[in-house]
C-alpha cells in the first residue's frame, strides 16, 4: 500500500524521504486507526517503522487542530531515542513545533525551548523521557492539560526499566479524554494488564507473531567459557572484518574494560553507556552512525529503538537478564527489510537467561562450538557452595554483648 492511499495530507507526503514509497505492515495497520481517533495497542518488531506509524497521523492531527498548545506527547525510555523520534517527526511538517525533554541536558535550556516553541504560535508536540518530564511537571514548568494524543513508544522497555510508576504519575497531568497509542516490540503479561487499564476500547494490531524476532536476522549462539568471552569477541571481529559491530554488555564498567581490550588488539572501538556525558554520548553515536567506528560497546542504552543504517552485526557478549531485551538488542540489525547477523556468546552460568529467552520467543536455541575455544567450564550443579551454617554458632554470636567480645584476648606470659 502506498502512503498516498492512507489519507495523509499533501505536505506530509511531500516531506517523506525519497526512498519511501510503500507503507510497512505496522504503518498500514496503525495509521487508519489513529486517524480515526481510536486508542491503539500496536505490536511491531524493532525496525518495522513504528515512528512513522504514530508520527504521520499525529502530525496530521496537529496540523488540522492548529492550536499553539502542547497537544501531542510521546514518551520514550532514553534520550537517544527521544532525539531520534523528534528529528524524524519534525521533518514531516514545518507547521508544528517539536521539543525534546530528557535528562542529561540543562533544564533551563529545555524550559527556554518550550517557551520559544510556544511563541511560534504553532501546534506543539513534546517528545520526552519519563524522569525529566515528571520533574518539569512537578515544578509546574509546563502544562499537559491540552494534550489530545499520547504515545508510549517502546512500552515494554519503559516497564522493564522501571519507568512505569513515573508514567502513571505523568498520566495524572494528562486529560482522560486523550487518545492513547501504545507501541511495543514485545507484550509480556504484565504489560498487557497495564494496557487493558490504560486504553479505552483499543484497536489491537500486530505486524508479527507476539514476541517474535525479525526473520531476516541470522542468529548464532556459541557456548564459550566465561573467561574467554573477550578473546572470542576479538577473534570474531578480526576474522570476519565486519564493517561495523554493535556489542552489548550488561555493566557500564565492563563496557569500558572491554573497549580497552579491543583497542589494544588494534580494533577501532569505543564505549557508550549512561555514565558518559551527554555530549560525549552524542558524538560517539554520531561517529558510529557515520561509519567512523568499527565496534561500539554499549549497555542496553542502545537496545531501545535506536536506528543505525545497514548495521550488519550485533553481538551479545552477555545475554540480558530480561528476555524482552534480547529481542530489542538483536533488532538493531536487519532493519527496514535488510539482512543481519546476531551472535551471542553464552556461558554455562547464563542457562536461566537463555531459558527465559526461549520461553518468550517460543523457540529452542542450539548452542554451537566456536572454533579455537574449547569449553572447559562445567555446568552449575545448582547446589550451594557455602558450607552448612552452624546454627548454634549463630546463636552464640547473637548472645555477644558488643564487638569487643569477638576480639581474641592476647595471651599472657609469666616470667620465670
Amino acid at each position: 500500500m502506498k502512503f498516498s492511499e492512507l489519507n495523509l495530507c499533501t505536505e506530509i507526503l511531500s516531506n517523506l524521504p525519497n526512498n519511501l514509497f510503500a507503507a510497512t505492515e505496522i504503518q498500514k495497520l496503525a495509521i487508519p486507526a489513529v486517524l480515526a481517533g481510536k486508542d491503539l495497542l500496536a505490536l511491531a518488531q524493532t525496525g518495522s517503522g513504528k515512528t512513522y506509524a504514530f508520527g504521520l497521523p499525529m502530525v496530521q492531527t496537529l496540523i488540522n487542530n492548529n492550536h499553539c498548545e502542547i497537544e501531542g506527547l510521546v514518551i520514550v525510555p532514553t534520550r537517544e531515542l527521544a532525539q531520534q523520534v523528534a528529528t524524524t517527526i519534525s521533518l514531516l511538517s514545518s507547521c508544528i513545533a517539536v521539543t525534546v525533554l530528557c535528562g542529561g541536558i540543562d533544564k533551563t535550556a529545555q524550559i527556554s525551548a518550550l517557551q520559544q516553541a510556544q511563541s511560534l504560535n504553532k501546534p506543539q508536540l513534546v517528545v520526552a523521557t519519563p524522569g525529566r518530564l515528571l520533574d518539569l511537571l512537578q515544578q509546574q514548568s509546563l502544562s499537559l492539560s491540552a494534550v489530545k494524543q499520547l504515545v508510549l513508544d517502546e512500552a515494554d522497555r519503559l516497564m522493564d526499566m522501571g519507568f512505569w510508576p513515573d508514567v502513571e504519575r505523568i498520566l495524572s497531568f494528562v486529560p482522560l479524554s486523550r487518545q492513547t497509542l501504545l507501541f511495543s516490540a514485545t507484550l509480556a503479561a504484565e504489560l498487557n494488564d497495564k494496557a487493558v487499564n490504560l486504553l479505552r476500547q483499543p484497536v489491537k494490531v500486530s505486524a508479527q507473531a507476539v514476541n517474535s524476532v525479525v526473520s531476516d536476522i541470522k542468529e548464532s549462539l556459541y557456548l564459550v567459557n566465561k573467561g574467554d568471552k573477550a578473546r572470542a569477541l576479538i577473534a570474531l571481529v578480526l576474522a570476519n572484518q565486519w564493517s561495523q559491530v554493535l556489542v552489548f554488555i550488561n555493566a557500564k564498567d565492563d563496557a569500558d574494560k572491554l573497549t580497552k581490550r579491543l583497542v589494544k588488539a588494534g580494533i577501532n572501538a569505543s564505549a557508550l553507556h549512561g555514565d558518559k556525558e551527554h555530549q560525549q554520548r552524542e558524538q560517539t553515536l554520531s561517529d558510529f552512525k557515520a561509519g567512523e567506528l568499527q565496534v561500539l560497546v554499549t549497555t542496553d542504552l542502545l537496545s531501545r529503538g535506536i536506528h543505525i543504517d545497514a548495521l550488519p552485526v550485533v553481538i551479545n557478549l552477555e545475554l540480558p537478564t530480561s528476555a524482552p531485551v534480547y529481542v530489542h538488542r538483536i533488532g538493531r540489525t536487519a532493519r527496514a527489510g535488510a539482512n543481519g547477523i546476531a551472535i551471542s556468546l553464552v556461558c554455562h552460568g547464563e542457562s536461566d537467561s537463555l531459558a527465559a529467552i526461549e520461553a518468550l520467543t517460543q523457540r529452542k536455541f542450539k548452542l554451537e562450538a566456536l572454533t579455537g575455544f574449547e569449553v572447559t567450564d562445567k555446568p552449575s550443579s545448582g547446589a550451594s557452595k557455602r558450607a552448612p551454617r552452624d546454627k548454634k554458632a549463630n546463636r552464640r554470636s547473637q548472645n555477644k554483648r558488643s564487638a569487643k567480645d569477638f576480639v581474641s584476648k592476647k595471651p599472657s606470659f609469666s616470667r620465670k
